[in-house]
């Protein structure tokens, strides 16, 4: 999918996938998280309930514009692990999520191509499962104007169509909106054209 610069796309909920091979059993498990502090929690929950198991490696990548990301190993050859999963990632285009996949051994060893193959095929499989959403990324616009300019700002919000977060309607009146980046200039040129607007911050 060809994403424009202030769309992306990620997983509304967590899901699960499976793969075996051998005995081994690789159960991948999908979340969606915004901060590096979310994803710690889920990790630290993932090794209580599953507490038993030999491995959990995992890939995360967070962000928009500048993408944080990580991937781990945790004990299995290097490269064997979070490098496929994150591999799917990418190539799912996704961010804000975190992908751990939890390896029960099953007493035979796959070998290197075995493991990429089988953190890969987890992952692709946990992604197949989940319901994956397009996104915008969106400019937060707040601003002050008077009540006799109401009619003129609400008929601007009614075309361009942003999101209204707040609204105080009073002699003094302010909003907070929200509109997807690309159009967010558009917007401000226009509301800026209100005699009585101050105070307008577009973030």
């Amino acid at each position: 999918m060809d994403l424009k610069q202030d769309e992306y796309l990620t997983i509304v909920k967590s899901s699960e996938g499976l793969y075996k091979e051998k005995g081994s059993k690789f159960i991948a498990l999908a979340f969606p998280v915004k901060t590096e502090e979310e994803l710690k929690a889920i990790q630290l929950r993932l090794r209580k309930e599953y507490h038993d198991a030999r491995h959990h490696c995992y890939a995360y990548r967070i962000g928009t514009s500048n993408m944080v990301y990580r991937t781990n190993d945790d004990g299995e050859p290097s490269g064997t692990a979070g490098k496929p999963i994150y591999g799917q990632i990418q190539s799912f285009q996704l961010t804000n999520i975190l992908v751990v996949v939890i390896r029960y051994f099953g007493g035979t060893k796959l070998g290197v191509p075995g493991l990429i193959r089988a953190y890969k095929t987890a992952t692709q499989d946990v992604f197949q499962n989940a319901d994956i959403k397009l996104k915008t990324i969106n400019n937060i616009i707040s601003f002050e104007f008077e009540y006799p300019d109401l009619n003129q700002v609400m008929r601007i919000i009614k075309e361009d169509k942003p999101s209204i977060l707040e609204q105080v309607f009073e002699m003094q009146c302010v909003m907070k909106l929200s509109i997807r980046q690309s159009l967010a200039a558009q917007l401000s040129g226009r509301l800026n054209k209100i005699k009585s607007l101050n105070n307008l911050i577009c973030e």
